[in-house]
């Protein structure tokens, strides 16, 4: 009998299992082998402190971000006083999960299938990867960290099979060095509605290879076509391909992330992604650790409700930055026209420091109102179109 079944090896889950087990909790982390999430594999230096995270997990460390308008205007930005860090998610969640077992998590590695309950108790049902066999462990508590379409929400948590999402499509490509346009120093974010109508596309450095993808809830977007585009536009045409991903992205924390008796969510499969940005890794781990927070608690005291810890202790943090990427979201991803005025306000110095500052530490920085207020002035007025879109 374990204490929880973390449902789900990504880098939610394997928090999860790894404060758990840390805590002197008996758990089984279910991850299906293989399973490799396109994602363009930031880090804010929050994330490298709050999770340990040595710095040989960092195949690169990004000093300048650049925008690049549909009109092919380019803002660069410089990161002060520090970096954001690359990781390679094939590599980086193995190493997570490997922790969790030193930690004294017990791996299992299957697809999920259900869950059982009844007079003996509640059971994690999945197919084992070896033998192909159906086999259960037996529990008290699960939790479900199995992505952005998540199994365990949709038939578990009122809400969970209603979650919006955008389709993202990467590509993983050998880049030593610069080549063309593109600057292992640099991630490149595009926002052109030729290669995204209502998100964006990325190329970012991952040392030795790059990764390269946007996303989109348009169904009719070739996504493909439009990663071809974005390798070509930055001369990373003829590089080698080593791996082609694509997955949902989830665009909003759902209303309720436990099912009232056994079962709470984390990370992709609670919504934990931030709009605007995309911005998952670290979100994912705070996910997976407020998870771990309401099961200890909902063990300790035998209350069911202590399940709602999770999105209580998540929220309370993070709300207000996802309000505010929301927005930014649907004020300025409507259109072209919109889009370039979004990198216009980014050539601002006040606009790129306090981006910068609230992405590395994950706060909406409050020290500098007088900055705040001219933002929210600008702002105004792109939106009211008060001022021109500044092109190339």
């Amino acid at each position: 009998m374990y204490d929880v079944v973390v449902v789900g090896g990504g880098p939610s889950g394997a928090t999860a299992a790894e404060d758990l087990a840390r805590s002197g909790h008996k758990v089984a982390l279910l991850d299906r082998a293989g399973r490799i999430k396109p994602c363009g594999g930031a880090i804010p230096p929050r994330l490298i402190a709050d999770f340990d995270l040595p710095d040989e997990q960092l195949v690169a460390k990004i000093t300048t971000a650049r925008m690049i308008s549909p009109t092919g205007r380019k803002v660069d930005i410089p990161i002060e006083n520090g970096f954001v860090g690359m990781v390679d998610r094939e590599d980086f969640d193995e190493f997570l999960r490997k922790r969790a077992a030193r930690a004294g998590a017990t791996r299992a590695t299957g697809t999920y299938l259900r869950i059982e309950r009844d007079e003996a108790g509640t059971r994690v049902v999945y197919r084992d990867k070896v033998s192909g066999n159906e086999r259960s462990l037996a529990t008290k508590l699960v939790i479900g960290a199995d992505g952005a379409r998540s199994n365990v929400a949709r038939t578990e948590v009122p809400g969970g099979d209603r979650i919006p999402y955008v389709i993202a499509y990467h590509e993983i490509i050998e880049a030593p060095g610069k080549v063309g346009d593109y600057d292992p120093a640099r991630c490149d974010v595009i926002y052109d509605g030729r290669i995204s109508p209502d998100f964006y596309g990325w190329v970012f450095p991952h040392g030795k290879s790059a990764s390269v993808g946007m996303g989109s809830m348009v169904r009719d977007v070739d996504l493909k076509k439009a990663t071809a585009d974005l390798r070509l536009a930055s001369g990373l045409a003829d590089c080698p391909t080593i791996r082609k991903e694509g997955a949902p992205i989830p665009l909003k924390p759902l209303d309720r992330w436990d099912n009232g008796s056994d079962v709470v969510l984390a990370g992709d499969a609670a919504g934990v992604v931030a709009p605007s940005s995309g911005e998952g890794i670290y979100y994912a781990m705070v996910g997976g650790r407020v998870a771990a927070t309401a099961a200890s608690a909902c063990l300790a005291s035998g209350r069911a409700r202590d399940l709602r810890l999770a999105r209580k202790l998540f929220m309370s943090e993070h709300k207000t930055v996802f309000r505010v990427l929301a927005s930014m979201q649907n004020a300025y991803y409507r259109s072209d026209e919109r889009r370039e005025r979004f990198v216009s306000l980014c050539h601002d110095i006040d606009v790129q420091r306090l981006t910068f500052e609230a992405y590395m530490n994950k706060k909406l920085v409050r020290a500098r109102p007088m900055a705040h207020l001219k933002i929210g002035l600008k702002n105004l007025a792109h939106l009211t179109r008060l001022v021109p879109a500044v092109r190339v």
